[in-house]
């Protein structure tokens, strides 16, 4: 018989947040966040997200940003 050890989610995610890439990925949306707050695309507590892809972004609410698949889920994904 296996024992399965219990995970620890607030530990890796502590971790994760905290690493040096994941903290530029952070303040480059929160960067697309203010600009598009300043050309007046979004205001604060709109429910509305910033989709990026590359250095193109589209305002879309959270419902459907949120409600995306990831590719690596997707069916036939190469990607482990």
């Amino acid at each position: 018989m296996r024992v399965v050890k219990k995970r620890n989610y607030r530990k890796e995610y502590k971790k994760f947040q905290a690493s040096k890439q994941e903290k530029k990925n952070r303040a480059a949306r929160n960067k697309r966040r203010r600009k598009a707050e300043r050309e007046g695309r979004v205001k604060k507590g709109d429910g509305k997200d910033i989709h990026h892809k590359g250095s193109k972004t589209k305002v879309e609410p959270k419902s459907v940003n949120r409600g995306r698949k990831e590719r690596s889920r997707l069916k036939g994904s190469r990607r482990k």
